[in-house]
């Protein structure tokens, strides 16, 4: 459903939205998640599904972007139904991988003039050669040696069974003719045509523009690696098997677009100085950490203050004041965007954490034993104004014995869903019955659901 407050035109489709895995060995496949049609989106697994579903038709190209940069290009070959240890049931397309480096030296490979055979080469004055007046020897039975007089006469008489030599044109006009329509052999999981269904990229015209898009991004940002060389454990969105800190052995995720008439990509990245970005996670790591207390003191899982005894006192005589037991985090990642490119940055962090136990006379322990090795997971989304001022968007907090209750979001990346230049957060939200992607567009100081799967 469109997001309240959002004025800006966006694309009314076909535009399909899958995450491609690209395993550092084997072959890259891509799960569907949605599809833009007319305005509304739809569940891209499901989505004419007769019996393959339309985003995962053969020849459909798709172009994976990271942070909004592409990386390159996947075309599907074919799409199967598997059933994954973590996700169930799930659809899913195999095909071709290239990235964005190989895309362009295939195209400039086709653009580079053709230079005819013989004109750079120094082989001294032309030579006129004579045409041969001999004929070709019968493979049947050898030819009979000519005998003196047609030596002397110069000629070459050949035996009467003996066929003349076909001509070119004669070759090529006996070449096999096509095979009719009906023995054409039909695409894997292709559906009759529908003249009237719309079409996502496809062939060469998906290559060509996504090719001129990798020229536009790559003049507009400084991350100038291609394929998977971009994906550094720094950046890169979470692994495959639901593991959080990607390492350059795991599976990368990566958002793909499919749109034949879609805008050009742009980079969502926030440019920052070290300092600057260490700054933010300080202030983060505290908002975390609130949010972490308050979980913890709703479910009565472990002591939020370290209590001091009652004989100590403060510098002026007065009682201290309670310190707030700060949680141990585990799995820090700090993304920071500019979604909407106005240089205002959206934070999403992302982490775990375990509050401690009492270690010292004084503390308060926890009520319920059965909490003391809880393990918290948080998702922070947080907008900054232009004055500095961090405004809270989204606090999702859960541990591992209430995800049937609050399930956990994975941040993958963020990514243009509907084509309208600006970007959108992409999740996985994760449960005990289940996963499915959720898409959110952050609004001042809220996050506006876009699409929400079903858990599979």
């Amino acid at each position: 459903m469109p997001a309240p407050g959002s004025h800006t035109k966006t694309s009314k489709g076909p535009r399909a939205l899958g995450l491609l895995e690209l395993p550092p060995k084997g072959k890259a496949h891509l799960i569907p998640i949605t599809i833009l049609i007319d305005g509304k989106y739809y569940d891209a697994s499901a989505y004419k599904a007769a019996p393959v579903p339309m985003a995962l038709r053969t020849e459909t190209v798709y172009e994976a972007v990271h942070t909004g940069v592409s990386l390159g290009l996947f075309t599907v070959t074919g799409a199967l139904q598997a059933k994954d240890p973590n996700h169930g049931m799930q659809w899913m397309a195999e095909g071709t991988w290239q990235t964005s480096g190989e895309v362009k030296a295939k195209a400039a490979k086709k653009s580079a003039p053709s230079v005819p055979r013989g004109m750079n080469d120094d082989e001294g004055p032309p030579v006129l050669l004579r045409r041969s007046t001999e004929k070709p020897k019968s493979t049947d039975s050898p030819a009979a040696p000519p005998t003196t007089a047609q030596a002397q006469s110069g000629t070459n008489t050949a035996p009467a069974a003996t066929a003349p030599a076909a001509t070119p044109s004669a070759a090529a006009s006996s070449s096999p003719a096509p095979a009719p329509p009906s023995q054409q052999p039909a695409a894997e999981g292709q559906s009759p045509e529908d003249k009237d269904r719309p079409a996502l990229k496809r062939g060469k015209a998906g290559a060509t523009s996504a090719e001129e898009a990798q020229k536009k991004a790559a003049a507009d940002t400084s991350a100038k690696a291609d394929g998977r060389a971009a994906l550094t454990p720094a950046n890169a969105a979470p692994a495959s098997g639901l593991q959080s800190g990607a390492q350059a052995d795991q599976v990368q995720l990566v958002p793909a677009i499919s749109d034949s008439n879609g805008p050009d990509p742009l980079p969502y990245t926030y440019s920052m100085k070290p300092e600057e970005e260490q700054q933010f996670r300080k202030k983060m790591l505290a908002l975390a950490a609130d949010e972490i207390r308050a979980r913890a003191i709703a479910i009565g899982g472990a002591s939020t203050s370290s209590r001091q005894p009652a004989h100590s006192t403060g510098q002026h005589g007065k009682a201290a004041a309670a310190k707030p037991v700060q949680p141990a985090f585990e799995d820090v990642q700090l993304r920071v965007f500019d979604l909407a490119d106005i240089n205002e940055p959206e934070l999403v962090l992302t982490a775990n954490a375990r509050m401690p136990q009492p270690s010292r006379k004084g503390e308060v322990a926890s009520p319920d034993s059965q909490y003391k090795d809880l393990q918290y997971m948080i998702t922070l989304v947080v907008r900054e104004d232009v004055n500095g001022d961090l405004h809270k968007s989204l606090a999702n907090v859960t541990d591992t014995q209430h995800l049937d209750v609050t399930p956990r979001l994975e941040l993958i990346d963020a990514v243009d869903v509907d084509g309208d230049g600006r970007a959108e957060l992409l999740f996985r939200q994760v449960s005990d019955a289940g996963s499915a992607f959720v898409i959110y567009r952050v609004i001042g100081d809220r996050l506006y659901p876009l699409f929400q799967g079903a858990p599979e």
